[in-house]
């Protein structure tokens, strides 16, 4: 799932999309990675059964020895990198492992079958189509049944065609479990970030309707003061009074605009909370989103365009453009939005949208690029 652990994403692995990574800490699920190490101890025994206890030329075992150790270390290593690198990743890893599990019944014959149950198991945590795994698995299932009944092992071919089903579903669940529970701490980070975005826009509208009246009276009585003082005989102690009320009526003002400044800042546009907006926006309008799991690496300074250019950018993919997928990528400097869908407008011109965000970005020194996008739709790119 695309986590970002901490600061990883994690790819859904059924969809393609990049899910929040607080559950991982690497290119896949750890536990894989040590179960894989644990159980290609057991290919041991097996290996020095059928390789180097039979009568055959030391050639042929080291081959077939090699061959093995290519395959498990494929099966070790394949499904993590499938999972940080998506569905394609995925099928590319199946063929590689059946390609190396070819090679070690081409050495070994059918004694190799054997390591169909581990084949099975990498399929299952492998990122594939939904139920492409479970097709995989059954027909792996059935033609290690159908190979062992032609040779007359009936008995043998019972127990290896029930294990490889067994343990590849059963690793095949496990996986489905993963996926689903990223899937729920993805959601869990989208309600937090909308409720720490609603939140500031209370606190922000109750500083302003609150602490900004007061300070607005306190200027107007002290300036009213002030003109009372007007009407007093000079002297000392008159001056030394309009001195200090002219003192508390600036204090005053410029406390007023310290807080409408703060107060703009709280509900100004905030890339974070844009990206919990766009998460929501793209699920229902029924897009596959592709979304960062964190925005720690954009500094503050661009936080508020980075926003606006990602308003901008999933209104328009949600809007106008027909798309069923959306990729947003964020960098310390850079923000990308595209999609899968239409494609720019014929003449290349822009709308009042864009128009805005060519302004915002002209302003802070930056480059907008527009055009069409490697999923074949529309791009929005922003360098600062």
């Amino acid at each position: 799932m695309t986590s970002s652990a901490g600061g990883t994403s994690v790819r859904d692995v059924s969809t393609g999309n990049v899910l929040t990574g607080t559950m991982f800490r690497g290119p896949g699920p750890r536990g894989w990675f040590i179960g894989a190490g644990l159980s290609i101890l057991l290919w041991a025994w097996p290996t020095w059964n059928i390789v180097w206890s039979v009568d055959q030329p030391l050639a042929w075992k080291a081959a077939a020895s090699a061959s093995l150790v290519v395959f498990f270390a494929a099966y070790a290593f394949l499904p993590q990198i499938s999972w940080r690198l998506g569905i394609r990743a995925g099928a590319v890893s199946v063929c590689i492992l059946l390609a190396l599990n070819g090679v070690i019944i081409f050495f070994i014959g059918r004694d190799a079958l054997w390591t169909w149950t581990f084949l099975a198991c990498a399929i299952a945590m492998t990122t594939l189509p939904p139920r492409a795994d479970f097709f995989l698995i059954v027909t792996l299932s059935l033609a290690s049944l159908s190979t062992q009944l032609l040779t007359g092992n009936g008995e043998q071919a019972l127990l290896q065609s029930g294990l490889i089903l067994s343990l590849g579903l059963m690793m095949s669940a496990f996986a489905r479990l993963i996926r689903q529970t990223a899937r729920l701490r993805e959601a869990q980070t989208g309600l937090a970030d909308a409720a720490v975005a609603a939140e500031r826009s209370r606190v922000a509208r109750d500083m302003h309707d609150i602490l900004g009246h007061s300070l607005t009276v306190i200027a107007v009585k002290a300036e009213l003061a002030g003109r009372m003082l007007d009407a007093v005989p000079g002297g000392p102690a008159r001056d030394r009074a309009a001195a200090e009320i002219a003192a508390v009526q600036d204090l005053a003002r410029g406390a007023l605009a310290d807080v409408r400044a703060t107060v703009a800042g709280y509900r100004g546009v905030n890339v974070l909370a844009e990206l919990a907006v766009a998460r929501t926006a793209l699920e229902s309008a029924g897009i596959d989103a592709e979304l960062p799991g964190t925005v720690e690496q954009v500094p503050a300074r661009h936080r508020e365009l980075f926003g606006w250019v990602l308003r901008e950018g999933i209104t328009n993919v949600v809007r106008h453009s027909g798309a069923a997928r959306c990729r947003v990528r964020l960098t310390a400097s850079s923000v990308l939005v595209e999609d899968d869908g239409v494609g720019p407008a014929s003449g290349g011109r822009s709308g009042n949208g864009l128009a805005g965000i060519r302004e915002r970005v002209g302003a802070a020194g930056g480059t907008v690029s527009i055009g069409p996008s490697d999923l074949g739709g529309f791009r929005l790119a922003v360098e600062v």
